[in-house]
């Protein structure tokens, strides 16, 4: 595991000499656009390149295909989903189609080959399908629906493809799919769920980049839980759980996002209440120890590092500014370099390296 962690170190770091364009996509939800910012690699400075309006509704969770041709958005205030078409020099979204899907779509994934469009529905109990075409087409219709729980909040794909994990704040429950990427269909695993203790709430879901370790932000117990993740049967199991607020802390909070550094040296989870970035170190057994928490805006509903693992930036959805960091590449802390306006009610935050 060692020589794993270290090779991948070797490779993350003379891999980031020849890197593409980054740009950052922002869901600014009340203003129903998507704001796209490029990134200044030497300085981790962003800057406003363009603004893509969302006729149909609010944008919130992004996601983009592996080849980074097309952004798919989940539109939560009006149950639509929309994809673009990415512009590789330019960052630039254009509008390629809209479909009517069901109320409050609240997280979505393409699978691993992109041909799929995986979505949670935190109102509508249920997870979907999408074909993906080749121009970047949603199919009007999903090819496969399924009923789960009040509030499923996000839906993973394991590494294999193999396998989909969706995380429900509701049933306090993860539950396990076995994915067939041949036609794009979804069966539930055995056991079909993982339960979690009462007042969980788990939340958003991450591998690690080596190793079979899942990691969940959990939205009521304010903490984060490392799984292991069976390869053979697609199933997880609890490892550790942590505060991801400080012991004194006595107010009201909810945790929101979480996000694995490239390295998988460091973890991350948004605070809301005490607005603030948790960060974990991660060992080469993948086991967690806190290292700290880092001020930011008020109610960090979502954030991303960008693919070199240099810097983090986070949205205040209450705040409407984003707060960017530069990573110690040694400690995994965060030393805040930026703030910048974005809006009214910015939702989500994604970060892509673009190959021009």
């Amino acid at each position: 595991m060692i020589w794993r962690t270290l090779a991948l170190f070797l490779l993350f770091v003379f891999g980031s000499l020849a890197r593409g364009e980054t740009f950052v996509y922002l869901s600014v939800a009340a203003e129903k656009r998507i704001a796209v910012y490029q990134l200044e690699s030497e300085t981790g400075k962003l800057t406003h390149t363009s603004d893509c309006p969302v006729a149909d509704g609010e944008p919130d969770a992004l996601t983009i295909d592996p080849e980074k041709r097309f952004l798919l958005a989940a539109i939560r205030s009006t149950g639509k989903l929309a994809s673009f078409r990415v512009d590789t020099k330019t960052g630039k979204l254009t509008h390629i189609i809209t479909v009517t899907v069901g109320p409050d779509p609240a997280h979505i994934s393409t699978d691993r080959t992109g041909h799929y469009l995986l979505t949670a529905y935190y109102v509508d109990a249920k997870v979907t399908v999408h074909a993906i075409g080749k121009e970047g087409e949603l199919s009007e219709k999903p090819i496969q629906s399924i009923a789960t729980a009040d509030k499923a909040h996000a839906i993973v794909p394991d590494p294999s493809n193999r396998y989909v994990f969706v995380p429900h704040t509701g049933p306090n429950a993860i539950f396990q799919f076995a994915f067939d990427a041949k036609n794009g269909q979804l069966v539930a695993n055995e056991p079909s769920r993982r339960l979690t203790p009462k007042n969980t709430g788990p939340r958003h879901l991450a591998f690690h980049p080596t190793e079979p370790i899942a990691y969940v932000d959990n939205e009521q117990g304010s903490s984060i839980t490392s799984y292991a993740f069976d390869k053979k049967t697609g199933t997880i199991k609890p490892l550790q759980t942590l505060s991801t607020l400080p012991d004194d802390f006595k107010g009201a909070n909810a945790c929101a996002e979480i996000k694995l550094h490239p390295t998988g040296r460091f973890a991350y989870v948004s605070n809301r209440g005490h607005d603030s970035i948790a960060a974990f170190a991660v060992d080469a057994e993948g086991k967690l120890s806190a290292l700290g928490h880092f001020p930011t805006e008020k109610t960090p509903r979502s954030f991303d590092i960008d693919p070199a693992g240099r810097y983090l930036f986070a949205a205040g959805e209450s705040s409407g500014k984003l707060a960017g960091y530069r990573i110690d590449a040694r400690s995994g802390e965060l030393t805040r370099t930026a703030t910048y306006d974005l809006g009214k009610a910015p939702w989500w935050v994604m970060a892509v390296e673009l190959t021009r």
